[in-house]
C-alpha cells in the first residue's frame, strides 16, 4: 500500500483586519498586513518566493478599496496600468529573493554604466538624470539618482510614450531580499519625501529595522573641507551622569 501526500494551504485566507502576518522572503523575516497583499494566494504566513503589496501614499497604510487587492501581481507589463488605476495615491511594492542578483548599488557601479549615455542632465532638486542608450536592455528608460549621494536615492524611470504613463522603480537590498517600490515619475519632484517614505515602509515591514539596525548600503560618513556628514543613520547620544 502506498500513500500520496499532497501539500495543502489553508482553505480560507486570513481576515484583512488581522495583525500582520510573519512571512519570509529570501530568508528575511517580514511582518506584512494581510490587507496590503495584492494576490489572495499570497495571504498566508510562512515562506514566499515573492510578495506583491500596495500601500496608500503618503500614509503607508493598506489601501481602502478592496478591488485593488485581488488583482494579479504587479510586473513589468501591468505596473503602468495599475498605477493609472490607483489615481496617483498608491505605492506598489514587490519583495523577492535577491538570489544571484546584484544589489542595486552594485548594479549602479558595474552594470548600468555599460548601457548609459555619457552625460547626465540636471533633474529636480539635486537629481541627475542619465538616459540609457537605444538598443540596450534599458532602452526607453532613464537612470535617476541623487547627484552627490546616489545611495540616498536611485531609480530607473520609463519615459512617457503617448497614453502610456511614465513610472519609476526604486530598489533596495535587505540581506537576502530585494524590496522594490513603483511610483509615478512625476513624484520625482518630491523625491526626498519618497526616499524617506521608503525608509519608513522598510521599518514597518522588517522587525530588525524597527529595532534600530543600520542599512549598510545607506550608511555613509564623508569628510571634506572640515565638514563631517553622516547620512542615513540614527545617532543617539547617551550621557552617563
Amino acid at each position: 500500500m502506498s500513500y500520496l501526500l499532497w501539500p495543502t494551504w489553508p482553505s480560507d485566507s486570513p481576515a484583512l483586519d488581522v495583525p500582520a502576518l510573519p512571512v519570509t522572503v529570501g530568508g528575511v523575516l517580514f511582518e506584512v498586513p494581510p490587507a496590503a497583499i495584492r494576490a489572495k494566494l499570497q495571504r498566508h504566513a510562512g515562506q514566499h518566493e515573492r510578495l506583491d503589496l500596495a500601500f496608500s501614499w503618503p500614509e503607508l497604510s493598506p489601501p481602502n478599496d478592496r478591488g485593488l487587492r485581488d488583482n494579479r501581481p504587479i510586473d513589468e507589463e501591468n505596473a503602468t496600468a495599475a498605477l493609472v488605476e490607483a489615481e496617483n495615491d498608491r505605492l506598489f511594492v514587490t519583495i523577492v529573493s535577491l538570489a544571484e542578483m546584484l544589489p542595486p548599488l552594485e548594479r549602479l557601479r558595474t552594470i548600468y554604466p555599460r548601457y548609459a549615455a555619457a552625460q547626465a542632465a540636471a533633474g529636480p532638486d539635486g537629481l541627475a538624470v542619465l538616459p540609457f542608450r537605444s538598443a540596450t536592455p534599458y532602452d526607453g528608460e532613464d537612470l535617476v539618482y541623487a547627484a552627490n549621494h546616489p545611495e540616498q536615492f536611485l531609480a530607473r524611470c520609463t519615459r512617457a510614450a503617448g497614453a502610456v504613463r511614465d513610472t519609476c522603480i526604486s530598489e533596495r537590498a535587505l540581506d537576502g531580499a530585494q524590496i522594490s517600490i513603483r511610483f509615478p515619475r512625476d513624484w520625482l519632484s518630491d523625491w526626498r519625501n519618497v526616499a524617506a517614505g521608503f525608509e519608513r515602509l522598510v521599518a514597518q515591514l522588517h522587525p530588525d529595522r524597527r529595532e534600530g539596525a543600520v542599512d549598510k548600503e545607506l550608511f555613509q560618513i564623508g569628510a571634506e573641507n572640515g565638514h563631517l556628514e553622516i547620512v542615513g543613520a540614527l545617532v543617539v547620544l547617551i550621557v552617563d551622569k
